[in-house]
């Protein structure tokens, strides 16, 4: 059985993608199961940088086939901003709620017709020192006046689909997980691993 090892401390992304991958004959490794477990520190200026500079970070400690994503929220009235910033919008080692109320702050006075939002995952997984697999996924949205939902995490209370006009933080995990910026990116990266491991 194949062993994987997701390249994050973030709990939160961890439960979301082994609930994704969970079908598949491969073993999920964690954080958790290394004494030794970075933190790496996000100093790219793209998703897809980010990712692999992760991933790569971990594959190289470990030795085993590694996996990271970069997720990003860009908001068209913000010039696309947070971006590639958004999980330290508001400062270094901040809480999700600093960067929700951040972004709310700055939107305040932006009409809803000019909220526009997209959510984008870059995944990267290194299986060895030759072969890389990137993927991505994107989710179009909106971003609330206020925060809705008791589920999900990060910018989720805050990012609404057009559709039904509810959060992220409103979707159960499953659904959430078949719609998503990330879910569709698993999705991607699932199809990805099935082949390689057959």
């Amino acid at each position: 059985m194949m062993k994987l090892v997701l390249a994050t401390h973030n709990k939160d992304k961890i439960t979301e993608i082994k609930s994704l991958l969970q079908e598949l004959p491969i073993e999920i490794l964690t954080f958790s199961d290394f004494d030794h477990f970075p933190d790496v520190i996000e100093d790219r200026n793209t998703l897809e940088g980010n990712a692999e500079k992760k991933a790569r970070e971990i594959f190289n400690i470990t030795g085993m086939p590694s996996m990271a994503d970069d997720t990003g929220l860009f908001v068209d009235a913000l010039d696309g901003e947070p971006g590639v910033f958004s999980s330290r919008y508001a400062g270094e080692n901040v809480t999700y709620e600093d960067n929700r109320k951040k972004l709310l702050d700055e939107m305040k006075d932006i009409h809803v017709e000019k909220r526009d939002a997209v959510f984008k995952t870059v995944i990267v997984f290194i299986k060895n020192n030759e072969e890389k697999y990137v993927v991505e996924g994107e989710c179009k949205g909106y971003i609330g006046f206020e925060e809705k939902g008791e589920m999900g995490f990060g910018y989720d209370p805050i990012f609404y689909l057009k559709e039904s006009n509810i959060s992220f933080a409103e979707l159960p995990l499953e659904e959430k997980n078949r719609i998503s910026h990330r879910g569709r990116a698993l999705q991607k990266i699932k199809k990805v691993l099935e082949t390689i491991i057959k």
